[in-house]
């Protein structure tokens, strides 16, 4: 029978204790003399479980005939001194010497990380002075230091348990314990991802009828979460490192750079130390659970902030998806996804990331025979036939996941026309440039990017490894080719429409391909450019919203070289008359564009930005100058420029006529997001920098 409520306590909390076996078992052999081990080392993030698990010991000590001493490091000064007098204090020992209190006791330390700064003194000043029959159980967020595990003596002495969280079987028990209904314990279990101070919140938050559809509908659920894990921010350049782990897949010291400057370096050692961050070999990875927490909390407590971090992030991910090698681009496009994490498609990634998927990964010609046996398999000889030819064709538009010493994910992405018979053979190819014909034929320099295959090895197209390899696949070429349209073809229409629904791509063909019906879905990147689609994800994947693009976030159908060189013509002369400006049809290209939609000021920008760029062509230095005589800062009369230009007029026009042919060509590359064209190359790449920036030209959400 108990005699305090402390034991009324203890037994309630014991009935509710779920897993933790093998670190109960450890405990357990160590106190009972079965194993060598006297001190045990419990480590893991914020809200993991290890207070429960030292009340367990405790119990189990004392059941034992144990005398217990337990010490929370957070109420302990961080000296040697100060820890000797919690234990003298825990058991009014008055001046007795610390190892004659603790002689055959069970020491149990929380918040071991509070008392860094006296690792080295607990390790070879206080526990060598203990009897041999003593343990130590020191719980914190961090993992022992080195010499805990290095040494051969402590190796033998030392056990370390670090708290995962709980699997799906353990976090049931746990709702189940709690009193939560069968039906809403399956809505739990998702939102908890297996750690225990969630789960617990969220069986209270369903024990009083209010049950979440993400962590951010129960603000008081995340900042309860918080405060485990915001408790030691040490500065505003940490929190902003918090923020970037939060909000990127992957953070790394120079994207950090971009955000707190010279802090970077002691921000991303701080950050390496946070139990809810692992510092992998190409970042700092933040545990799900923690960045669902705190990306939630940001977003709530600092919208602003919280969103021109996401934009640096973004715009960090572009510039390195559109310089980087083959393997930074995939993951720079993991990043990407991860910033529409919202988003149906990231989510059911993430579901895969969680079980631990593969790199998508350039496919090589040694592939080719399983890529095409595995579209046999599914969609018969003429469509494996025509994957082979293709692969011929185009062999670096293979992308795969790979899985022990199988392909698990392929795609086959094409750019076209492709210049072969092939995009008249393939029905689905020739649909998709019949269309673009159609509606919005090319223009020089501009490719149409259609995704012909994706396949998982095992479920074909409903496999979670087709959609990973389809999506990162695509938003590299997405990013880094100047594509005019994008199609994906599909045979599995009923799993993929709503995808595609959400992702703005409205059905454009239908065609049989050996029997087998396929679908071509597309979108018009110069009507919703692809950053701008990015924002759109985002928002969409808050507000559930699909269907067509919004009307808003259209541009006017797309001019071709003629009506743009015409444009551009009457635009010179009405620089200066924002009225006529207004109405040229150049407010609705890339020259005119910002985040917040085509502006005066910025065709303007841009248009004048371009004639100063002429001066870095060779012998560009007179045609910028007849140019800003003419239309920037124009004389009254193209005689009154000739003469200030020290030009005959036959020849100041000659070379008007030239200026205004080069303007045209580099306004052109800006257009078309090409680097070069009819202008030379340098000069594209000039004007390409320099009047779109190297990001983005809109701000995703």
């Amino acid at each position: 029978m108990t005699t305090h409520l402390g034991d009324l306590l203890d037994t309630a909390r014991r009935q509710r204790l779920v897993g933790r076996r093998r670190e109960l078992a450890s405990f357990d052999d160590a106190v009972a003399g079965r194993s060598s081990r006297r001190v045990l080392f419990v480590h893991g993030q914020g809200g993991i479980g290890k207070t429960t698990l030292l009340q367990e010991f405790r119990a189990r000590a004392r059941a034992a005939g144990r005398r217990v001493v337990q010490i929370d490091g957070r109420d302990v000064d961080p000296s040697p001194r100060g820890l000797e007098a919690a234990v003298r204090q825990a058991l009014d020992g008055g001046d007795e010497p610390v190892e004659r209190l603790l002689a055959g006791a069970v020491l149990l330390v929380d918040g071991y990380e509070q008392l860094a700064a006296i690792d080295g003194w607990v390790r070879d000043g206080l526990i060598p002075r203990l009897r041999a029959d003593s343990v130590a159980v020191l719980a914190g967020r961090e993992p022992p230091a080195a010499p805990w595990r290095a040494d051969p003596g402590w190796r033998q002495v030392v056990a370390v348990h670090r708290l995962d969280p709980f699997d799906p079987a353990e976090s049931e028990e746990l709702l189940v314990l709690a009193g939560v209904a069968a039906p809403l314990r399956q809505r739990l279990l998702p939102l908890g991802r297996g750690h225990p101070l969630t789960m617990a919140l969220l069986a209270d938050l369903a024990v009083s009828g209010e049950v979440p559809d993400t962590l951010a509908d129960a603000p008081d659920l995340i900042t309860a979460l918080l405060e485990s894990f915001l408790d030691d921010v040490p500065g505003d350049a940490h929190l902003t490192g918090l923020v970037t782990c939060a909000i990127a897949w992957l953070t790394t010291e120079d994207l950090l750079a971009r955000l707190v400057g010279s802090d970077a370096p002691e921000v991303w050692t701080w950050l390496t130390r946070r139990p809810f961050i692992t510092a992998g070999p190409r970042g700092l990875l933040l545990h799900h659970l923690a960045r669902d927490v705190l990306d939630a909390e940001f977003q709530r407590r600092a919208p602003e902030r919280y969103r021109a971090t996401r934009w640096t992030i973004y715009a960090h991910a572009v510039d390195g998806l559109r310089a980087g090698s083959d393997l930074d681009r995939r993951l720079h496009a993991q990043q990407l996804m991860c910033l529409m994490r919202t988003s149906p498609l990231a989510h059911a990634i993430s579901t895969l990331r969680a079980q631990g998927s593969a790199t998508v990964a350039p496919g090589h010609p040694v592939d080719h025979d399983e890529v095409c046996a595995i579209l046999e398999r599914f969609e018969g000889p003429v469509s494996a036939e025509l994957a082979r030819a293709w692969l011929r064709e185009q062999p670096d538009q293979l992308s795969v996941v790979r899985a022990g010493d199988g392909i698990a994910g392929l795609a086959i992405n094409l750019l076209c026309p492709s210049g072969c018979a092939l995009d008249d053979r393939d029905p689905a190819v020739r649909a998709a440039l019949d269309h673009v014909a159609r509606h919005a034929p090319l223009r020089p320099g501009e490719r149409v990017f259609i995704a012909r295959y994706l396949a998982a090895a095992g479920e074909y197209q409903r496999g979670l490894y087709a959609l990973l390899v389809a999506c990162v696949s695509s938003i590299i070429e997405w990013l880094t080719r100047p594509l005019a349209w994008a199609f994906i073809v599909v045979v599995e229409v009923d799993h993929w429409a709503p995808f595609f629904d959400y992702m703005a791509f409205a059905p454009v063909a239908e065609v049989d391909v050996g029997g087998l019906r396929h679908v071509v879905y597309g979108i018009d990147w110069r009507r919703i450019p692809v950053e701008v689609w990015f924002d759109l994800m985002h928002e969409r994947g808050r507000s559930g919203a699909t269907g067509p693009p919004p009307a808003a976030l259209l541009r006017p159908p797309p001019l071709d070289r003629t009506r743009f060189a015409a444009a551009v013509k009457a635009a010179l002369p009405a620089l200066h008359r924002p009225d006529r400006l207004a109405a040229n049809p150049l407010m609705g290209t890339a020259l005119a564009a910002t985040p917040a939609g085509p502006t005066i000021a910025r065709l303007r920008a841009t248009i004048e930005a371009a004639v100063t760029s002429l001066g870095d062509q060779p012998r560009g230095d007179q045609l910028r100058a007849v140019l800003h005589r003419t239309y920037l800062r124009p004389a009254p009369t193209q005689e009154a420029a000739a003469e200030v230009l020290d030009l005959p007029l036959s020849t100041y026009r000659r070379h008007l006529a030239k200026a205004v042919d080069h303007l045209t060509d580099l306004l052109w590359t800006v257009e078309t997001g090409t680097e070069s064209g009819t202008a030379t190359g340098a000069a594209g790449r000039t004007a390409t920098g320099l009047l779109t920036g190297p990001g983005p030209t809109r701000r995703p959400g």
